[in-house]
């Protein structure tokens, strides 16, 4: 239990903003907490996700105004850290199409204007799909892509070659048992949220996080966090753009 509630931490301390605090002794490194850390991705989803319709349950008067508030205040709970990977993905394959080195690019502190660009492009469409949903009522339907989208992340680190030390230790730390513990009972908890709409869902991000992977793996060179957090991202919106088609 101690190793799921370090994990756990780990997790928000890594992937949002929320404040969270350690002991000296807390050993991160071992495979059990970071186990843990991975199962805790698409827990991480309900967490933020929650929190984001208590906020709107008080802006929801303010119309649009209000949603585009929530949306965007969803993405700087997790530190707007995955969009930051979208730069860093788009500069690189750029910089590979020119003959540069897409590795030293992407681990440059600098960023490119494509790489601006493209997130900018991709900012818009998501704070605009969001605010959809909420202005629309699918506030459960939004609840349950940010959960799947964690999920798949969790099957591209299980199946993909990574060149990154801690990606590969992350790879090396998921069990069998964990991954699919968390296939089960993520997957029941989208079919509650939105009923049996969530297998579609499911199944649309993993053929769209494979295609993705494959997609980064081919252009960049290598797969690595940046190309994950990237994969995080356009599957949100995939999946939003998805269920208001499916809807």
């Amino acid at each position: 239990m101690n190793n799921f509630i370090l994990g756990f931490k780990f997790a928000l301390s890594y992937f949002t903003i929320l404040p969270v605090k350690f002991k000296e002794n807390d050993d991160l490194s071992k495979k059990e907490i970071l186990s843990f850390m991975l199962f805790s991705l698409p827990l991480l989803g309900l967490v933020l996700g929650f929190i984001t319709l208590v906020l709107y349950h008080f802006l929801a008067d303010f119309s649009w105004f209000g949603a585009i508030i929530c949306a965007v205040s969803y993405m700087v709970l997790y530190g707007f850290i995955h969009t930051e990977a979208i730069i860093d993905v788009a500069d690189a394959i750029y910089a590979k199409h020119s003959g540069k080195d897409a590795y030293e690019v992407i681990k440059e502190p600098t960023i490119g204007a494509m790489g601006v660009l493209y997130a900018f492009a991709f900012f818009v469409l998501k704070i605009a799909g969001i605010a959809y949903l909420f202005l629309n009522g699918y506030l459960l339907e939004f609840v349950s892509i940010i959960v799947i989208s964690r999920l798949m992340l969790l099957f591209v680190i299980k199946n993909f070659e990574f060149k990154s030390s801690f990606v590969n230790q992350l790879k090396d730390s998921l069990s069998t048992n964990i991954f699919l513990s968390a296939l089960i009972i993520f997957t029941l908890a989208s079919i509650v949220l939105i009923g049996f709409k969530a297998i579609t869902l499911t199944i649309f991000a993993f053929i769209f996080s494979c295609l993705i992977a494959i997609f980064i793996k081919k252009n960049v060179g290598f797969l690595n966090g940046d190309a994950l957090g990237t994969i995080l991202e356009l599957n949100e919106l995939f999946l939003i753009i998805t269920l208001l088609f499916y809807i």
